[in-house]
């Protein structure tokens, strides 16, 4: 495809570096080149892994947020991660959350091809004949990542059909959403594994999950603690039930609604939102009406005030399906609202107050919103979900706070991504408090979304999602 090897990203980035307005202190001139480095070393020549050793495969909510920040180097090679994965799309309009490279052996991730087996088990809900998949979703960021990757060379992008191509397996993905996954029928969509909502160990799920057999502890071999320390991990008891979750969705063909699981999560809906206000933005370019997505966008918008706003809280909870109610637990989850553009203004500025406040600590006490309470007592500054602080729900937190006129507090938080990224190795995850890398360095969606952060839109808006409010025009 003619796409640059290391060396030429690596001066590109570096090139790039020099024209935009850099924090020395925050981001060294060598931290673009770093992260340029990352995307090139897990590049497989159709998509991205994760990493090369825990996650040797693609995965959905990745690759979207891998291609928003590969987009200012290379838009060619953006447009084709985002190709890879929705060449995998089931016919009922699922988009898989694994994408399994046949080159891997299967023992090196758990649970493999052999586990899911999703042209035989996905068969009546369509699953793809000639690629094995995993039968789970993740967060639909994808449309908004099309739109942004767009953007970065529109020209490119018409002259490739890209958005002409995409458009129809968004629109479906959309439909599968909105139409099978609205188990509490408020209009909202739940997740059925806590895998599909990207936050796996979360403690908002405990309560739910408690409901769940775990499947017995000689059934299944955890490849993850084969690269991450036993107390980064989530516990043998979760991942029990984990597999249990996705062997019984797995045994009854993946069709949906039937589990013990079912939960409305705050971030997974408004993503959602932001993908369908993408989806409108898309529509118009192509010429036609962007007027049906928009107007899904502000019915979601308003069912996920409805149904998960907790002014108590002062921030969005997570709803229990089958029990029929908010789960108090205060996960980073019920932030990620604040990046939608039509989101209330007192609620706004609720999140706002809390995300600073002692819950979170953003400004004080924390150099990087946790993913979890600190006040809480299942908060753990180390544990995957349950206290460690991530680069993706960070970068959603900037994009809402610049959103929403809080721009001291984005440029800081900025600074402390920046900052974080390098002097990490571009971690998955890290100390809230501390910064101290957790997990797999060289990271995936940490190296694309410092690009995204460093990159000077020629709008001079830093904020990347008023492109699905009217702005970002190419």
């Amino acid at each position: 495809m003619g796409e640059p090897r290391v060396e030429h990203i690596a001066r590109r980035a570096a090139r790039a570096g020099r024209e935009i307005a850099y924090d020395p202190a925050a981001a060294p001139p060598s931290l673009p080149a770093g992260a340029a480095r990352v995307l090139e070393g897990n590049w497989t020549g159709r998509s991205t892994v994760p990493s090369r050793g825990l996650y040797p495969h693609q995965w959905s909510w990745d690759s979207a947020f891998i291609a928003i920040g590969l987009r200012h180097l290379s838009p060619l090679r953006a447009q084709t991660e985002l190709e890879t994965l929705l060449a995998a799309q089931w016919g009922d309009g699922r988009i898989p959350h694994i994408v399994f490279h046949p080159s891997v052996p299967l023992d090196a991730y758990f649970p493999s091809p052999d586990f899911w087996r999703s042209s035989a088990a996905g068969r009546s809900a369509g699953a793809p004949r000639t690629v094995q998949t995993s039968g789970i979703v993740q967060p639909p960021v994808h449309a908004l990542a099309v739109w942004l990757v767009h953007l970065a060379d529109p020209g490119l992008s018409r002259a490739r059909g890209f958005l002409r191509r995409a458009r129809p397996r968004l629109a479906a993905w959309h439909r599968y959403l909105l139409r099978r996954r609205d188990l509490g029928g408020g209009g909202l969509v739940s997740v059925v594994h806590p895998w599909e909502q990207g936050m796996d160990n979360s403690p908002c799920w405990d309560r739910p999950l408690s409901r769940v057999t775990p499947a017995p502890a000689g059934s299944f071999r955890r490849a993850d603690l084969a690269h991450g320390t036993p107390e980064d991990r989530p516990t043998d008891l979760d991942y029990g039930r984990y597999v249990r979750l996705a062997a019984d969705y797995r045994d009854g063909g993946y069709a949906d609604g039937r589990g013990e699981f079912a939960v409305e999560d705050p971030a997974f809906n408004a993503l959602l939102i932001a993908s369908e206000y993408a989806l409108a933005r898309i529509a118009d370019e192509l010429g036609a009406s962007g007027r049906e997505p928009a107007a899904r966008a502000a019915r979601l918008t308003a069912a996920l005030v409805e149904r998960l706003w907790e002014p108590a809280a002062g921030m969005f909870l997570c709803r229990d399906v089958r029990a029929g109610e908010l789960i108090p637990a205060r996960g980073v989850s019920g932030l990620i609202p604040l990046l939608l553009p039509d989101l209330p203004r007192d609620l706004a500025a609720a999140l706002v107050r809390t995300v600073c406040g002692p819950h979170f600590g953003l400004g004080s006490t924390t150099r990087l919103v946790p993913s979890h309470d600190l006040l809480d007592e299942a908060f753990d500054a180390h544990r995957y979900w349950r206290g460690p602080a991530w680069f993706n729900t960070n970068w959603l937190l900037e994009r809402g706070l610049r959103l929403h006129g809080e721009r001291g507090r984005a440029d800081a938080l900025r600074r402390g991504m920046l900052h974080t990224a390098g002097a990490s190795g571009f971690a998955e995850y890290v100390d809230p408090y501390t910064g101290q890398a957790r997990g797999a360095t060289g990271f995936g969606w940490t190296a694309a979304l410092t690009l995204d952060l460093l990159h000077d839109r020629p709008t001079g808006d830093r904020n990347g999602l008023t492109a699905i409010k009217g702005g970002d025009r190419g």
